[in-house]
């Protein structure tokens, strides 16, 4: 819910859901002012700024199906094993089993909601922590994609990328974030997700079955996870089948896009700080690439800027009691 509007004699205060876009978008051109200066011959021109959406729609996607399990306090370490293994099924049911873009499409979303039920389901009956249920399961979809792979590169033939470019990509993730928005705010799965993130106690008092949503929130958040990949395979044109929790470096840019989420949700817009909030993340990685900065560098400071960004975002109130 965002904050109401509130008169005072002589003085107006701006709602919160405006106080957070503003916030929001200032970031973006504050992001970009900064590597304009540093690098105005090959950053930030409309052209750079649209591919640099473009690319951030890909976590924006994942991000928004993991903020259903972020915001009841749970983790998830297997979001880069699932984007993998999902890819992968995905690209043998378009291109080795003929099926085009049904098999794409329906082959990672069911792969992903599958992975996200295993997790919401031995999370839930094996009553240990989501991070550690996810680490081990995370080894078991790596191998289960290697196996299905067979060690080879698996490559989406260039007549089903459509994904990968405009108007397909833009055309998939507002399809998928109008779908979460939905979820959030008009269905009980919404309702119950903020219930239970709010006060699990509560909502058990209430009537609500809570493992029941929390696998739901797995499944959700599986299922957008399968459409990243879709996405991911697009614009990339191949997936290749890692072992040894190599899968977890996928994990990390919708997981801060879930922070930007959860420091905004105070303003009541989420998903639209989600949204904006990969776009400054990629503005800020292709900054770096467009300075030359070396890849160690590019982590440990746009690490150091989200943290940051983050803490102003969330600076807690006198008074607020933070879970």
């Amino acid at each position: 819910m965002g904050t109401p509007v509130v008169d005072t004699p002589g003085k107006k205060k701006i709602s919160g859901t405006a106080k957070g876009y503003l916030i929001l978008f200032g970031l973006v051109v504050l992001s970009w002012l900064i590597f304009k200066i540093l690098t105005p011959s090959n950053f930030g021109s409309p052209a750079n700024m649209l591919s640099y959406f473009q690319a951030s729609l890909i976590a924006t996607v994942g991000a928004v199906g993991f903020y259903f399990v972020m915001v009841m306090g749970m983790f998830d370490f297997s979001i880069g094993a699932n984007i993998m293994l999902s890819a992968i099924v995905g690209c043998v049911f378009a291109s080795r089993f003929g099926m085009g873009y049904a098999g794409l499409i329906i082959g990672s979303i069911v792969t992903g909601s599958i992975v996200g039920l295993l997790n919401g389901v031995f999370y839930v009956k094996l009553h240990i922590p989501s991070m550690i249920v996810t680490t081990g399961l995370a080894l078991i979809y790596e191998s289960i994609a290697n196996y299905i792979a067979g060690g080879v590169e698996q490559t989406l033939p260039s007549n089903l990328r459509a994904f990968g470019q405009m108007p397909g990509n833009i055309i998939l993730a507002v399809l998928a974030c109008v779908v979460a928005y939905i979820f959030l705010n008009y269905t009980k799965i919404g309702t119950y997700t903020y219930a239970i993130g709010s006060n699990e106690f509560v909502a058990k008092n209430m009537g609500i079955n809570v493992d029941k949503y929390k696998v739901l929130a797995f499944i959700l958040s599986g299922a957008f996870l399968g459409v990243m990949a879709v996405l991911t395979i697009s614009y990339g044109s191949s997936m290749v089948a890692v072992t040894g929790m190599a899968s977890m470096s996928r994990n990390f840019v919708p997981t801060m896009g879930c922070f930007f989420g959860l420091a905004f949700k105070k303003y009541g817009m989420p998903l639209q700080a989600i949204v904006i909030g990969e776009f400054v993340i990629n503005i800020i990685f292709f900054g770096f690439i467009a300075m030359g900065a070396p890849t160690a560098i590019q982590d440990v400071i746009t690490g150091l800027a989200l943290l940051i960004i983050i803490t102003v975002t969330t600076k807690v109130t006198k008074g607020e009691i933070v879970k």
